[in-house]
């Protein structure tokens, strides 16, 4: 018996040692009342979140990572689990603390690093694939934000932010409490941040338990690698053999930053320490490089303009030997999203084509060939061997792990051409070709009705097809009669595809009877190049008469409440409404607009990246010969607010630094002093979306209420 105490005393201070929070405080998978099976915005926020995915190439094993949100708590955390490569495996559950742990990787068979705030910063730790033997490998002075061991384990690659930007302090010492900044050029602030710091690439040495011998790849200089305000580590990588490290950057500040998105490739020697640009002269954003796995190949992401952030997302690759560049995925209308190497002359990538995000295979020639079927989207989530790791959503289901055998797949040689067939369900699935790794959600969404999602090609005014999507709501009766939503994506250039958002939700609405029309329309990828860049600078042109002939022609069918019809969207889906409330002609009853532009002259002048501004308005609106520009703000919806008629919602978060929230206070204003019923629901700790778990609960509860009160 004494034996067995100390080992459960030990097994105790273990315990205490990887968690070091009261178990109260424990954010885990969340089981939330249900009501007549109805999917609330409680059992919205209660879902697990599947992400961070990591294969161990010798093995198949799968690590990940699954944020879990607390309403009560207001808070998230992400916690990691392990899945053998075996058949019918069950994940287990690694970490169980009140701690953010994530972005876990393979060290070896049995032992994995990842990212925990434990310390009170975040830093590397190791740990084995039973959650024991927890130990912290990093001791850098600030958070770590991503990293990556070098193929070889010796070295490890790391990201932090460094100053850039002195303080009013150390400019005026006497002045210690001063909040002011002095900001002397563009780009002072960005997305929902001041712009004080940047992201740094750091190599160290690593012995398997600690770092050693740190150095800042870009050293002294006010450069960002990865790209604020989305890059990650994928925007860095290894050569095989462990000598250079690519990385991503837009050598860039203030006023040229601002207007530009020329970024480049860079190489860095770790042994030397030189570095030199793989893609000057290219004038677009490059981005991601990863080396082929006999490292004689450079892949990337390219796109040709500068200044155009939503231009063709491109696949290129280089011969490392004699430099050659190839622009490989010529054949694919559209952009590459994320890709991997499958093998030295092929690649597994993923895109979107006719509004589903699919994943596709190309070969050193430029073939392309789907991989994946069905009415959903699917996300390159690892490779091993020919098995392909994915995660797959749609409009009715959040992310869950999937996995696939390439050598099975029964359509693969016969060159599976995505616009000959459209399968509202995957023969992948059916075929027992594609596995469920994964039922993170299934207590949830097992107990709830979803609606139902149907595609509908529609005509538009000039003669072009478009793809809608049709959200019918639960236990849909045709014989009624049912208010109905059309739905406004933002971007400009961002794909209706099968989706699934935490705030944008369609089982939500559908879940509380209405219909939601969800178009297609000009301005969005996935079409061709003609129907993507449609939009730039006619905001208010051809895609609001495609926004219109979506609702006008299903308000052609009986069910369709044509007396209830409701206008929702935000950011560019917040200007189309607020557009639309100028122009509608009195089909609409209610509109929500979030993070809209609702003066364009303002939001010329407001927004940090000027690039955007200045292609998609297409200059500044000063420049009374610029035909574009002109014609852009003559469509700026504040000039059209003598026309509003129809009660507004206007949603804003204060932090929104691209959008600023004066706009959706002017929208507001604006409003109530021509008499139109309005209300206005601010953030003050939001950006441009809402992350909150209470904030987004209040979100959802408003959200309803307000389409219920006018279109109910």
């Amino acid at each position: 018996m004494k034996g067995k105490s100390l080992i459960l005393v030990a097994f105790a201070a273990f315990l205490s040692g990887c968690m070091n929070q009261e178990k109260s405080e424990i954010i885990g998978r969340q089981v939330p009342a249900i009501e007549n099976r109805q999917f609330s915005a409680e059992a919205l926020w209660a879902l697990g979140r599947i992400g961070g995915v990591s294969v161990n190439q010798k093995t198949g094993d799968v690590l990940y990572q699954v944020g879990y949100y607390s309403v009560e708590q207001n808070k998230s955390n992400t916690e990691l689990f392990y899945l053998p490569n075996k058949p019918s495996a069950s994940p287990l559950q690694l970490t169980h603390t009140a701690f953010h742990e994530s972005d876990a990787q393979w060290l070896d068979n049995r032992n994995l690093l990842y990212l925990t705030n434990k310390s009170g910063s975040t830093q590397i730790w190791k740990m084995r694939t039973d959650g024991a033997s927890c130990l912290q490998i990093s001791d850098y002075g600030d958070d770590i934000e991503g990293f990556s061991l070098s193929p070889d384990g010796k070295k490890m690659l790391f990201v932090a932010q460094v100053k850039t930007v002195g303080t009013t302090a150390e400019k005026y010492a006497d002045l210690p409490k001063a909040s002011g900044r002095i900001v002397t050029d563009l780009m002072y602030k960005h997305w929902d941040e001041w712009t004080e710091t940047a992201p740094h690439p750091f190599v160290a040495d690593f012995d398997g338990t600690s770092l050693s011998n740190i150095r800042d790849i870009l050293e002294g200089e006010p450069y960002e690698s990865p790209m604020k305000p989305f890059g990650g580590m994928e925007q860095l990588c290894w050569s095989p053999d462990s000598r250079y490290v690519a990385y991503t950057c837009r050598k860039k500040t203030g006023l040229e930053y601002a207007i530009s998105t020329n970024s480049d490739i860079y190489l860095y020697d770790v042994q030397t320490g030189d570095t030199r640009n793989l893609t000057e002269g290219m004038m677009g954003y490059d981005t991601n490089p990863q080396f082929s796995p006999d490292g004689s190949m450079l892949a990337w992401q390219s796109m040709e303009r500068d200044g155009y952030e939503a231009d063709l997302n491109r696949l290129f690759v280089m011969d490392m030997g004699t430099g050659e560049k190839r622009f490989l995925s010529h054949e694919f209308e559209s952009n590459v999203d994320e890709y991997c190497w499958l093998d030295n002359g092929r690649i597994v990538f993923a895109g979107c084509w006719y509004a589903l995000e699919h994943l596709y295979l190309i070969d050193m020639d430029g073939m392309v060939q789907e991989l994946t079927d069905g009415q959903y989207d699917y996300q390159l989530a690892g490779l091993f061997g020919s098995q392909i790791y994915t995660l797959r959503h749609s409009m009715r289901e959040p992310n869950e792990l999937f996995v696939f055998n390439l050598q099975d797949i029964p359509w693969l040689k016969e060159n599976y051409a995505h616009e000959d067939i459209y399968r509202s369900t995957s023969e992948l699935e059916e075929k027992g070709v594609l596995r469920q790794l994964t039922f993170e959600n299934k207590h949830i969404l097992e107990q709830v009705d979803m609606g139902s999602v149907m595609q509908r090609w529609q005509t538009t005014t000039d003669g072009k097809r478009m793809l809608t999507w049709i959200i019918y709501p639960p236990q849909f009766d045709p014989h009624k009669k049912y208010p109905t939503l059309l739905y406004c994506e933002g971007g400009p250039q961002s794909p209706v595809s099968q989706f699934w958002s935490y705030r944008w939700n369609f089982m939500r609405m559908a879940a509380h009877g209405y219909i939601i029309v969800a178009p297609n329309r000009r301005g969005l990828p996935g079409f061709g190049i003609d129907w993507n860049e449609q939009i730039s600078g006619d905001y208010g042109g051809q895609c609001m008469r495609d926004y219109l002939t979506a609702i006008d022609e299903f308000c052609t069918e009986p069910y369709v409440d044509t007396e209830h019809l409701g206008c929702v969207g935000a950011s560019f889906g917040g200007y189309s409404v607020y557009w639309l409330a100028g122009h509608h002609n009195k089909r609409f009853k209610a509109f929500i607009a979030h993070d809209g532009i609702f003066n364009m002259e303002m939001q010329y002048l407001e927004t940090e990246e000027k690039w955007f501004a200045n292609w998609d308005m297409g200059g500044a609106y000063w420049d009374k010969q610029n035909k574009v520009a002109r014609r852009t703000f003559q469509n700026s919806p504040h000039l059209y607010v003598d026309k509003w008629d129809t009660p507004i919602l206007c949603i804003h978060g204060e932090k929104d630094y691209r959008i600023l929230a004066n706009q959706g206070m002017a929208a507001f204003d604006a409003a109530k002093m021509r008499g139109v019923p309005a209300e206005l629901l601010i953030f003050p700790d939001e950006n441009h979306w809402v992350l909150r778990p209470q904030n987004g609960i209040l979100w959802q509860r408003e959200f309803i209420n307000w389409l219920d009160k006018w279109l109910k």
